[in-house]
């Protein structure tokens, strides 16, 4: 009996250990990458080092994950400011389902509407550079300071908490 006790406790702490493994501890020192445009040529985060970042990774398989949230943000312009810029990055590689050129010419489309600045991971450049651990099927919200630092991270489903919460932490940001 204390075996199995001892066999589970074990196969707990590892499984947290892992889990843990898996996200960045913050504030975390990054370096910019070299993703693509939508147009596939190869470049790097808009706006490094002059501003801060606010970027929304995204799996085209989870689309309209925390829609409400970006539709909000969009209407209200709550995390609008001169010192923050805030762009998306589709994860292509975790949404194998989705032609990586379909993608590109429907954000591009997309794009044309609205003006937001859109680009593409192919390869998980950006989770493997910058240590994020597991991106697929999640939305991933990030910020990055104009130092280069990871200041926050947030992934999957946001509860109108974690919403509150964001708000009330890119206000030193904007």
């Amino acid at each position: 009996m204390k075996a199995k006790f001892l066999f589970a406790t074990c196969m707990l702490l590892a499984a947290t250990t892992v889990a843990m493994a898996q996200e960045p501890r913050l504030p975390k020192k990054v370096e910019n990458v070299t993703i693509l445009d939508l147009n596939g040529e190869k470049t790097q985060l808009p706006e490094w080092g002059k501003k801060n970042l606010m970027i929304f990774y995204i799996d085209p398989d989870v689309h309209s994950q925390n829609s409400d949230f970006l539709d909000d943000m969009e209407v209200n312009h709550r995390a609008e400011g001169d010192n923050l810029y805030g762009f998306g990055i589709m994860n292509l590689k975790d949404a194998p389902m989705v032609p990586n050129s379909v993608a590109r010419s429907l954000a591009r489309k997309r794009t044309a509407k609205n003006g937001a600045t859109v680009l593409a991971d192919q390869s998980r450049e950006l989770i493997n550079a910058w240590g994020l651990g597991d991106c697929n099927n999640k939305f991933v919200l990030l910020i990055v300071s104009k130092e280069g630092e990871l200041v926050y991270v947030k992934k999957g489903e946001l509860s109108k908490a974690d919403i509150d919460g964001f708000y009330k932490f890119i206000e030193k940001y904007k």
